[in-house]
């Protein structure tokens, strides 16, 4: 008899998978409408704080992409590590550092570049790359791979920052890692607290 294969799709990492789809409906939307849909809804600038939009968009940058380079480039990252990072930290940790990451990089954008505009997931990339880095985390130690990882992303952003002129992203790639690697020490400190009461 031939042995029968059994393969079935998972739905696997939940909030990783939806971020994913909601980044695909945006960008499609603002593919289909020229950006218009983009710059109205997926796009944070400083706009009126008496515009309920403008609250929203602190929100809902994250989603949107200047085109499908911009989003294929983000969005392969996020699945290669999305879905690793929801299984360690749980779905709820995950969307909390999106929102989070949303929230502070639209803030310290509308504040301080008034007359610039920003969409895109590059924030949360950050924000998981710098968490990932954290995976072998002891307490009492920092992993030789986070400070690899900050040299090479964070820097790299920081230089970049400082010799190209108007790249207004970058401040937003490195508070993104900076929250990425908070939010990396916190949870490992505390896992590994939970792991040393249990002894």
């Amino acid at each position: 008899m031939k042995k029968k294969w059994n393969f079935k799709i998972t739905f696997n990492a939940v909030v990783t998978l939806s971020f994913v789809a909601l980044c695909f409906i945006a960008t499609l939307l603002g593919e289909i409408s020229g950006g218009k849909l983009t710059e109205a809804f997926f796009m944070t600038r400083h706009s009126s704080l008496l515009n309920p939009l403008t609250y929203l968009r602190f929100f809902t940058h994250v989603l949107g992409h200047s085109g499908w380079d911009h989003f294929l480039g983000n969005i392969s990252i996020i699945l290669i590590l999305g879905p690793m990072l929801e299984e360690k930290h749980g779905p709820t940790n995950i969307l909390l550092i999106i929102i989070v990451t949303a929230l502070i990089t639209s803030v310290v954008h509308y504040i301080f570049f008034p007359h610039a505009a920003l969409c895109g997931a590059s924030g949360v990339v950050f924000a998981f790359v710098l968490l990932a880095s954290f995976t072998s985390f002891h307490e009492g130690e920092i992993p030789l791979t986070f400070i690899l990882v900050a040299l090479f992303w964070i820097g790299r952003e920081v230089v970049s920052g400082l010799t190209v002129k108007d790249n207004i992203a970058n401040l937003a790639h490195i508070i993104g890692g900076l929250i990425g690697a908070f939010v990396g020490y916190e949870l490992n400190r505390k896992g590994s607290a939970k792991k040393r009461s249990y002894k």
